[in-house]
């Protein structure tokens, strides 16, 4: 349970309004009792009263009854916008929560994380703990004033009938509970787990649809997305026919509550120890209590998806961030050298490292190309130099100051990237390229696509910089996305540029000429080429073949090739 005490801390803020709610619950509820156990009352005393000939004051229990039902009825309005405002306000904190909590996990500590997972983590999972208040917590706090309330009551008037009500009210809200939550735990957390398997499998079944066309003949992908699908329905209707048993439980209960107050209350009809009004106040009063009661057997029934659902956020957001943050950040300098001296690097349950031994010193004006094949290390050095890992020997500075002594997000501002990966949001050209910095000119957005060998695309669009260019970048093709990036990673002031395999997918033409064109105008910044082209090499200052992430040949760029 402690993931749920855990829930519940984070709805401290909420408590006032959290606590507002359950009283106009338990407020409403109980005049709803209070106008059930009235009107029976009065319409039997007023017959009882007719029978006998005798007057009696009906205004007083007739005005009882219009309170009553204006209470229970403007009650449960009130209660519902203020619970609702209470699970509202507590969902809107704990999206940003998590985000913020994920953000400095991304990307090293997300690597094995599904995105379609992901997603339904933030929406899904979070979604399904406001169930916290509105279907566990409060219905189980209200349940519990409500029917001590009316048993104590009931023991004012008769002892027996207020045991017979406890009793009924322990089966129908306690044990009933209990047996029907046992039994739908396991498929409540499949239900979790499942919905989670499918999204991500949905996902990936659409961003890879001409792959799986391609490689997946046997359509063995749409089989497991069918049968995570069957077997999702599967255990939600398990779930749906527990609660439809649990309902007709808590039913009989109430109606058997009905009973036993007419069987324990009529013998004292004959001894004069109840009144005919009274017993059917009682039991009236017995048969709405269980209106309280109705609800528990789905509180514990969502218990077990609740629970899944929280230990998946928890255990996300208590993922360790890859890097140490500073206690006490320093100011990063506006510029400065980056210097990485024997730096080594070996990815968590690798046996050899991605990256040994490595140096070499980036400062603004120089021009460093990385080359090498796959796997070689390039792209760890790139994670390296932005903080998205921590070196395992050596060190890395920045203007003569290890770069632990900075807030990995400030470094950050200090260098434009080009990832390999780079993502384009499903947004328009002029949204995705304002990323790297909001306030810029429409001047410099098309100087660098032109630098970017992509402004006469983009001209020819009918829509111009407002075209939409589809989630990851589906409606451009694979150099088209890769110029859109590299004329955002342009767009940022930072003194250091880093383009991880820029022209990826360009013909040999466009990739010399875009690249020309690039370090051409970013003469005064330090910039990191990692490729395995040739093209435009001659251009660097200095040239450095990683083989097995170690440094197998530097030099100027002609004394490389001679030597390669």
């Amino acid at each position: 349970m402690k993931d749920f005490l855990r829930v519940l801390r984070l709805m401290r803020p909420q408590a006032g309004w959290m606590a507002l709610s359950i009283a106009l619950s338990a407020m409403a509820t109980l005049a709803h009792v209070a106008l059930m156990a009235t009107s029976g009352w009065f319409i039997t005393a007023m017959a009882a009263a007719g029978l006998a000939g005798v007057s009696m004051n009906y205004f007083t229990p007739a005005a009882m009854i219009r309170a009553f039902a204006i209470a229970r009825t403007g009650g449960r309005y009130v209660e519902r916008l203020v619970g609702h405002e209470a699970t509202l306000k507590f969902v809107a904190r704990l999206r940003p929560w998590l985000f913020g909590r994920l953000e400095p996990l991304a990307p090293a500590a997300l690597e094995d994380a599904r995105s379609g997972d992901l997603m339904t983590r933030l929406r899904g999972d979070i979604d399904r703990l406001e169930f916290a208040f509105l279907r566990i917590l409060q219905p189980m706090v209200a349940a519990v004033i409500v029917v001590g309330v009316g048993i104590t009551f009931a023991a004012l008037h008769d002892i027996g009938i207020a045991i017979a009500l406890a009793v009924l009210a322990i089966a129908a809200g306690v044990a009933l509970p209990l047996a029907v939550g046992r039994l739908s735990a396991a498929p409540s957390r499949r239900v979790t787990a499942n919905s989670s398997d499918l999204n991500a499998l949905l996902v990936e079944h659409l961003e890879a649809r001409a792959e799986l066309d391609i490689y997946d003949p046997h359509h063995r992908h749409r089989a497991a997305v069918l049968d995570t699908s069957d077997a999702l329905i599967a255990d939600e209707r398990r779930v749906a026919s527990l609660a439809g048993f649990a309902s007709a439980g808590v039913g009989l209960a109430a109606n058997l509550a009905l009973v036993a107050v007419i069987a324990i209350g009529g013998p004292g009809l004959a001894t004069g120890r109840l009144a005919g009004p009274d017993l059917v106040m009682l039991a009236l009063m017995g048969l709405a209590l269980f209106e309280a009661v109705g609800p528990l057997p789905v509180a514990l029934q969502t218990l077990p998806g609740f629970l899944a659902s929280a230990r998946r956020i928890f255990s996300l957001a208590d993922r360790p961030p890859p890097v140490a943050e500073p206690d006490v950040p320093e100011t990063v300098p506006e510029t400065g050298e980056l210097a990485f001296s024997h730096v080594g690097f070996t990815y968590p349950g690798a046996l050899a490292p991605a990256v040994g031994d490595v140096s070499f010193t980036l400062r603004p004006g120089k021009r460093i190309a990385i080359v090498g094949p796959s796997g070689s290390g390039k792209s760890s050095l790139v994670a390296l130099a932005l903080r998205y890992r921590a070196a395992s020997e050596g060190e890395i500075r920045f203007a003569g100051h290890r770069v632990e002594a900075f807030a990995a997000a400030d470094l950050r501002r200090r260098i434009a990237v080009l990832a390999q990966s780079d993502h384009l949001f499903s947004a328009t050209i002029a949204d995705n390229l304002r990323l790297a910095q909001p306030g810029v000119s429409q001047g410099r957005i098309e100087q660098a696509c032109a630098l970017a060998g992509i402004l006469e695309f983009i001209e020819a669009q009918p829509e111009g910089f407002e075209t939409y260019v589809g989630a990851h970048g589906a409606k451009v093709s694979g150099g088209e996305g890769r110029r859109l990036g590299l004329a955002r990673a342009l767009l940022k002031d930072a003194p250091f540029l880093i383009l991880d395999e820029p022209t990826e997918g360009l013909d040999p033409e466009t990739e010399e000429r875009v690249l020309e064109n690039v370090l051409e105008a970013t003469r005064e910044r330090g910039v990191l080429l990692i490729t395995h082209s040739h093209a435009c090499l001659d251009l660097m200052d200095e040239v450095i073949v990683l083989e097995a992430g170690r440094i197998a040949g530097r030099g100027a760029p002609d004394e490389v090739f001679r030597r390669q």
